[in-house]
């Protein structure tokens, strides 16, 4: 009996030494990190916090979202920027996009500014495999690149999404020419398979070092173009034609993200990585006010994409890492209010890396929330849509504390009571209105420090030329900033692009009506692709008759003659070091000159 009490003794010793082990193990961020997490994080495009089933929406199919929601501590007061580059730059640089040259989607303010340090320089200095996959969005010259900016592996289209001015010529989602480290390759299958399908190779030949993978969906970003069988699936539907593009998008990324975690579970990778899926703004097309009925889903928020209100930008936050206990069995959700800009020192702290900002963040190390230890009550953040040529103090601002919101300034909801923000209580609660608003203004003036354009050099490493679009053209003026406004050609804007010339000497600058790899000529009409309902098509080309071009770059004039048959003019000047405001046009015979879309500059 004696040896009987004693075997029991220890066996329940035993039992409690290995569940305080397993406690401490999930929730001590303290401990050791022998082995480094890998990291995966899925960022897709224009999906709103009601375009997931788990937030209620009955209508779209997204299964392996809903598992993954099941298992995964969600954060159900997430905020990103209103559209898609600002909450890039956010998500990457731990700062306000207002700071760093991304308040905007086009215009020469979408591009990151070279000296700010990303999350993959970060992680790749402190020893990750790093890769993107995807949109990128804030740069498509050197030094403005994912490769250039911390991604040793990056696979990517041009621009803000897949047939926009910088992307491949007629690349249409399916069967495109992407972006592997700068060079085209052509791939075969629909864009989001094909980004999937990389980011699924890169990790598994991932052994021995820990990775980080940044997953960035264009889908279902515009053209909301999509395989029919995805379509079909809402063909019953009460949805609009759009909609039903849009959910079917939505639903083929649904499939190919239970991929990607069916591989990482197989591969045993699952439950040492910090996997995270979220949406970088409000829904683009869930919800549709065609013909005043109204169809779709927003979880009962106010505003799109685009808005202050948190329609435009709270968003879907799903974060497992099973090694650390963080998955619903320890904490389901959380409430508190967590920003885009609260990764990098988050996931800093995560990993265990010795981290120090080289500039001010506006996020913070948010790991104590995602473990339940701590609260965050009486943290302000701000969001705001700028949008424009250079950000204007109180545009489309709103301050977040908890659960309130101020708008504009002027508006104050408490969305605890009023999710979906319809009444203004600022009258009630003049001293949070204060409070808030003294916030922003000390904010404000913190951020106009920072405010500056990118120079884009006209030379690169290990390149041959630097092209120059239309895209990135700094002019109030609507742009054309997708190839279906290039084919049409009608919209002529005023403006230049802000350069930097690092090497003096002689540069030929090739201007062109279409892109280089076209090969077709300023004069040619290009045929009309027709839509079908799963897809849209493009305009049919129109091409100008050129008689000459000209450059101007501040002061400086260079001009050559030329003929409308041929692909482009060449355009050589001389050029001392500096910073340049450079302009291009063509002469056209019966029209003013117009702007051209498509700048190839060499260095001689």
């Amino acid at each position: 009996m004696k040896q009987l009490i004693i075997g029991f003794n220890l066996l329940f010793f035993l039992f409690l030494s290995s569940c305080g082990k397993a406690k401490k193990t999930q929730g001590n961020l303290n401990d050791k990190i022998e082995t480094k997490p890998n990291i995966v994080l899925v960022i897709t495009d224009d999906q709103g916090y009601g375009d997931v089933g788990f937030h209620g929406n009955s209508i779209i199919k997204t299964p392996n979202l809903d598992t993954l929601a099941a298992q995964s501590t969600e954060l159900t007061n997430f905020h990103v920027g209103t559209t898609c580059a600002p909450s890039r730059a956010g998500l990457l640089t731990g700062r306000n996009s207002n700071r760093n040259n991304a308040w905007h989607t086009i215009a020469g303010c979408s591009i990151l500014n070279s000296e700010e340090e990303t999350l993959a320089d970060v992680l790749e200095k402190n020893g990750y495999s790093t890769s993107m996959f995807g949109k990128w969005h804030l740069g498509d010259n050197y030094p403005f690149r994912p490769q250039d900016r911390g991604f040793k592996e990056a696979l990517y289209h041009g621009g803000g999404g897949v047939g926009q001015t910088p992307d491949y010529w007629n690349n249409n989602y399916i069967n495109d020419t992407y972006f592997r480290n700068g060079k085209p390759e052509k791939f075969e299958g629909y864009c989001t398979d094909v980004w999937f399908s990389e980011a699924i190779s890169h990790i598994q030949a991932q052994k021995e070092t820990p990775f980080f993978t940044y997953l960035a969906l264009n889908a279902p970003h515009g053209p909301f173009n999509v395989p029919q069988e995805y379509f079909d699936i809402y063909a019953d539907s009460d949805l609009t034609d759009r909609q039903k593009r849009f959910y079917g998008m939505i639903t083929n990324l649904d499939e190919n993200l239970g991929k990607l975690i069916k591989q990482l579970k197989a591969s045993g990778q699952w439950d040492n990585t910090i996997f995270i899926f979220t949406t970088d703004n409000g829904t683009a097309a869930g919800i549709s006010n065609e013909k005043g009925k109204q169809r779709g889903y927003n979880a009962g928020l106010r505003g799109t994409k685009g808005s202050q209100y948190d329609g435009g930008h709270r968003v879907p936050f799903l974060i497992s890492w099973p090694a650390k206990g963080i998955t619903s069995k320890n904490i389901k959700s959380n409430n508190e209010l967590v920003a885009h800009v609260d990764l990098l020192p988050t996931l800093a702290k995560l990993c265990g890396l010795d981290y120090s900002p080289k500039k001010h963040l506006d996020g913070k190390d948010m790991s104590s929330v995602l473990l339940g230890e701590t609260q965050q009550e009486k943290r302000m953040l701000v969001v705001d849509t700028q949008r424009n040529q250079w950000p204007e103090k109180n545009r489309n601002s709103c301050v977040m504390q908890g659960e309130w919101r101020l708008v504009n300034g002027d508006e104050l909801y408490n969305l605890a009571e009023d999710f979906g923000q319809e009444s203004n209580v600022a009258a009630d609660y003049p001293d949070k209105v204060k409070a808030m608003q003294d916030f922003y203004n000390e904010w404000w003036v913190s951020t106009e420090a920072d405010m500056h354009y990118a120079k884009i050099p006209l030379t690169a490493p290990n390149e041959t030329s630097v092209l120059l679009t239309i895209h990135d053209l700094h002019s109030e003026q609507p742009i054309p900033w997708n190839q279906n406004l290039i084919r049409k050609g009608e919209q002529s804007p005023e403006g230049y692009y802000l350069v930097e010339v690092t090497e003096p000497g002689d540069y030929q600058f090739d201007l062109y009506r279409y892109p280089p790899e076209s090969d077709l000529a300023m004069n040619a009409t290009v045929e009309e692709i027709e839509s079908k309902p799963n897809w849209d098509g493009l305009s049919e080309g129109v091409g100008f008759d050129v008689i000459g071009g000209q450059v101007q770059l501040n002061d400086i004039v260079f001009h050559e003659k030329g003929i409308a048959s041929d692909t482009h003019i060449s355009v050589s000047g001389q050029l001392e070091k500096g910073t340049y405001k450079l302009s291009a046009y063509y002469q056209v015979e019966d029209k003013n000159s117009i702007p051209t879309n498509y700048i190839n500059v060499i260095k001689k």
